[in-house]
């Protein structure tokens, strides 16, 4: 019998992810993919899937499911990213680790103690249709399989591979203190008449975060230019956009593929899955990967 995840309770928003949807900016479509994807490549490696297999990214915890059908040694899963205290049928398991839920049983998982975002991987995949090449779902554009809600079954991908020796990966915990990010100098960085506010300041994340972007809030940059337009340019994942009152916005993996805002700077690819952990009130301070070129222009 082929085995299904049946959703029964969401918590703030699930959704199916994966790598995304590369190579389609021409179109007006964005990647996608899942926002840490770190976690969501390990829980893959955990259950022997290829990297681009989908699995369920859950914000702030609170998935429940029922796993129906399968073999008699039930279906291999893995939970990674930020730790909400796996269990199932009430049985606690380790984060970063693979285990076995059989038919019936029920897959849980709560708040999470520190970071945001918590990836469900199983074993052959989350096997929906996919939409423009991927099974991911772009909060800004609507594209791909919907958000998870109640009574949603889950059809489970077949699966190929040994599973690996380890039963759990030595993965570094997610932590509440202060995030710092390597930045490195953006293209538009002379549009303000001190960029190093930016390195300067200790940032703070605010609610209206979500999968576009990440907000923050401090002390505000200032525009060079205050009254001069800039023409919309090509955007991407980890740019920090500036709008005029002065507060960056890190873009995220559902970001648009265009923007009018001038960017100061773009966070380093090997922190760019950091950033999708980051809670809202948490401080954010960044730093230059490299010195910033002298403004040579005039006012």
């Amino acid at each position: 019998m082929s085995a299904t995840l049946e959703i029964l309770r969401t918590g703030p928003m699930s959704l199916i992810e994966d790598l995304g949807r590369p190579g389609l900016a021409h179109m007006g479509v964005s990647r996608s993919g899942a926002a840490d994807r770190r976690a969501h490549t390990l829980a893959n490696r955990l259950v022997a899937n290829p990297g681009e297999c989908a699995t369920i990214e859950v914000t702030f915890g609170g998935l429940t499911a029922r796993v129906r059908g399968g073999n008699r040694e039930g279906v291999a899963i893995a939970v990674t990213g930020a730790d909400t205290d796996p269990a199932i049928n009430g049985v606690p398991f380790g984060t970063n680790s693979i285990h076995h839920v059989r038919d019936g049983e029920v897959i849980t998982l709560g708040a999470p103690h520190s970071g945001l975002r918590t990836y469900l991987a199983v074993r052959g995949g989350i096997d929906v249709e996919p939409v423009l090449g991927s099974r991911s779902y772009d909060v800004m554009s609507a594209i791909g399989p919907l958000p998870l809600a109640p009574g949603d079954v889950l059809p489970i991908g077949e699966h190929s591979g040994e599973l690996p020796e380890l039963d759990q990966a030595p993965v570094a915990a997610i932590g509440d203190d202060v995030l710092e990010l390597m930045v490195v100098p953006g293209p538009r960085d002379d549009w303000f008449i001190d960029p190093d506010v930016l390195v300067r300041t200790n940032w703070q994340a605010t609610n209206k975060s979500d999968r576009v972007g990440m907000r923050l809030v401090g002390m505000p940059l200032e525009y060079r230019w205050p009254d001069r337009q800039l023409p919309s340019e090509g955007a991407t994942r980890g740019a920090i956009q500036v709008p005029p009152n002065g507060f960056p916005v890190i873009l995220g993996p559902d970001h648009p593929v265009t923007g009018g805002y001038p960017v100061i700077g773009v966070v380093a690819d090997d922190d760019i899955d950091r950033v999708a952990q980051i809670r809202p009130g948490q401080t954010v301070r960044m730093h230059w990967s490299r010195p910033r070129r002298p403004f040579e222009g005039t006012a």
